[in-house]
C-alpha cells in the first residue's frame, strides 16, 4: 500500500515555503542595513531553535489531536486559558489581513504601471492612504464573499506565485552575483569593518530602545513554526519527523535570511536608494527589484533607457509574484485558521452560528464576523490622518506584535506542559527541569523586549497613534476573548439552573 505521509524532507519544504519570506529580508535591509543580519541570528538562536523544539515536543506528544496550538494549550494549562491564547493567534491572522489587504495594491500597480503609484491615487476627495483604505475593504468582503461559497479553484490559480517567488529568489541570487562579477568585486553598500554590521545606517534605530525593537520584525520573518503543529496526524512517524523537520528548515531558514539580506548590499547602496521620502515598508520589495534591474543593466553596459526597462521588468514580476501569492494566501488564510479554531475548540465556548458550517463545509457566518472586524480596523488605520510611510510603519508594526504575542503563551505554557506526568512522550530534548525553566525564561525574555520595546519606541518618539496601533491589537483581542469567555459562561450557568429548577420542585 502506497505511503502518503508526509516524511522529512517534505516537512522542510513545508516548513520553509511557509515561513520564508523574501519580503522580510527587504524590510530588514531597510531598517536595519547588514546591521539586521546578527539580530537575525541571534532571534534565531534565542527564539526560533529553542521554540522550534518546544513546537516539536509539544506536536509529538499531540500528534493524535487536530486542534493545533489550541490543543497544546488546552492540554498544558486548560481550555480557558488555551482559548484566549489561541484567540490572539487567530488575531494576529486578522491583523495579517488588515495589513496585507492595504499592501496588496502596491504590487498591483507595479505590475500595471513598473513602480509603485499608490501614494497619488485620489479619487472624490479622498487622500491615498484613504483610497487605499477603500480597496482594502471592497478585498476583504470579495474574498470573503467567493472563499464562503468554497471557489477554492480561483486559490488554485493563485498558487502560481508559489512559482513565481520561487523564480524571483532565483533572479535575485543570479542578478546579484552577476553584479558583484561585472563590478569586479565591489558592493554598492560598502563594508567599513564590524561597525556595518553592527550600526544602522537608518536613522530610525540609532537609539538602544530602537535596535531591541528590531527582534520583532525578525521574530516576525520567523515566525509560523507552530502552525505545522496541526498536520503532525498526516506524517510518517511524527515523533521523529517533526523535530527533525524543525531543526534542519530552522538552520536553512537562518542561513537563507542573513545570506540573502547581505547579497542586497551588492546592488543597494542604502543612502542613495533608500534615504527618501518615496520608500516605505510597503514598497521597499519593489524599489529593491528595480534597482537591481537597473544595476544589472548598468553593469551589462546597457543604455539608460535599456538599465531603467530592465529595472522596470524586474519590478512587474516581482509584482505579479507577490500580488498572485497574496491572492493565493487570503482565499486559504481567510478562512483557514478560523476554522481550525472554531472546530478545533470546545464547541459550547460558541455560539451555534459560529460553528455552523455551510453546504461547502465553510463557516460563512464565522468568516463574515471577521470580514466585519476587519473593515473597521481597516476603515479606521487609512481615514486615521498619517503620511504614507507611518501608515506602513503602522501596519507593519501591527503584524509584527500581533504576531510574536501569541508566542508569549505558547512559551509560557511550556514548563506547565512539563509537568504533566500523565503523557506520552515519544520525543524528548528538554529533560532538566531547571535547564529548560531557564531557557523557557530566555525566550519570554526576548520576545517581551522586542514587543516592549516595539511598543515603547514611537511613545518616545511623541508619535502616538502609531503606538496605539502598534500595540492595541492583542490588548483588544485578549480582552474580547476574556469578556466572550465570561458570557459565554454566564448563559451556560444560567441555562443549567433553569433546567434544573423545574426537577428541584
Amino acid at each position: 500500500m502506497k505511503n502518503n505521509k508526509i516524511k522529512t524532507s517534505g516537512l522542510v519544504l513545508m516548513i520553509i515555503s511557509t515561513i520564508f519570506g523574501f519580503a522580510n529580508t527587504t524590510v530588514a535591509y531597510e531598517q536595519m542595513g547588514y546591521a539586521s543580519i546578527i539580530w537575525y541570528v541571534l532571534a534565531a538562536v534565542f527564539f526560533l531553535l529553542p521554540s522550534s523544539l518546544m513546537f516539536a515536543e509539544y506536536g509529538s506528544t499531540f500528534k493524535d489531536a487536530h486542534g493545533g496550538i489550541y490543543s497544546w494549550l488546552a492540554g498544558s494549562i486548560g481550555e480557558k486559558w488555551a482559548f484566549i491564547g489561541t484567540f490572539i493567534w487567530l488575531s494576529s491572522w486578522i491583523i495579517w489581513m488588515t495589513s496585507t489587504a492595504s499592501k496588496v495594491w502596491i504590487p498591483f500597480s507595479t505590475t500595471l504601471f513598473g513602480g509603485d503609484r499608490t501614494q497619488s491615487w485620489q479619487f472624490m476627495g479622498l487622500n491615498s492612504n484613504q483610497v487605499i483604505g477603500i480597496l482594502a475593504i471592497l478585498w476583504i468582503l470579495v474574498i470573503t464573499w467567493f472563499a464562503g461559497r468554497g471557489m477554492d479553484s480561483i486559490a488554485r490559480i493563485a498558487s502560481i506565485g508559489g512559482i513565481f517567488s520561487i523564480a524571483l529568489n532565483v533572479i535575485f541570487a543570479v542578478a546579484s552575483l552577476t553584479i558583484l562579477y561585472l563590478n569586479g568585486g565591489h558592493m554598492a553598500q560598502p563594508i567599513h569593518g564590524l561597525s556595518s554590521f553592527v550600526q544602522s545606517p537608518n536613522a530610525q534605530f540609532q537609539s538602544p530602545v530602537a535596535l531591541v525593537s528590531f527582534i520583532v520584525y525578525a521574530v516576525f520573518a520567523y515566525a509560523g513554526t507552530e502552525s505545522m503543529g496541526g498536520v503532525t496526524d498526516n506524517m510518517d512517524k511524527p515523533e521523529k519527523t517533526f523535530p527533525r523537520g524543525l531543526v534542519i528548515s530552522a538552520l536553512i531558514i537562518t542561513l537563507g535570511y542573513s545570506l540573502t539580506i547581505f547579497l542586497w548590499g551588492i546592488s543597494t547602496n542604502w543612502q542613495k536608494i533608500l534615504g527618501n521620502d518615496q520608500v516605505n515598508l510597503g514598497n521597499i520589495t519593489y524599489v529593491l527589484m528595480n534597482n537591481l534591474g537597473y544595476s544589472l543593466g548598468e553593469g551589462l553596459n546597457l543604455s539608460a533607457a535599456g538599465s531603467a526597462f530592465l529595472g522596470t521588468l524586474f519590478a512587474r514580476f516581482a509584482g505579479l509574484g507577490m500580488f498572485l501569492g497574496y491572492l493565493g494566501s487570503f482565499f486559504v488564510l481567510v478562512y483557514s485558521p478560523l476554522k481550525s479554531f472554531i472546530m478545533g475548540s470546545n464547541p459550547h465556548f460558541w455560539p451555534k452560528r459560529m460553528t455552523k458550517l455551510n453546504k461547502q463545509g465553510m463557516p460563512a457566518f464565522a468568516m463574515w464576523v471577521q470580514a466585519a472586524v476587519v473593515v473597521v480596523i481597516i476603515f479606521f488605520v487609512s481615514f486615521g490622518g498619517s503620511s504614507a510611510q507611518q501608515f506602513y510603519v503602522i501596519l507593519t508594526n501591527m503584524g509584527n506584535i500581533s504576531t510574536s504575542f501569541p508566542y508569549l503563551f505558547l512559551i509560557g505554557a511550556f514548563p506547565f506542559f512539563k509537568r504533566r506526568q500523565d503523557l506520552d512522550r515519544p520525543f524528548e530534548i528538554f529533560t532538566n527541569r531547571r535547564l529548560t525553566d531557564t531557557i523557557v525564561g530566555v525566550v519570554l525574555f526576548v520576545l517581551v523586549a522586542g514587543i516592549g520595546f516595539t511598543a515603547l519606541a514611537p511613545i518616545l518618539d511623541h508619535d502616538y497613534m502609531t503606538a496605539f496601533w502598534t500595540i492595541i491589537g492583542p490588548i483588544f483581542f485578549g480582552f474580547v476573548a476574556w469578556a466572550f469567555l465570561q458570557y459565554q459562561t454566564w448563559r451556560s450557568n444560567r441555562a443549567h439552573k433553569l433546567v434544573e429548577k423545574p426537577s428541584e420542585n
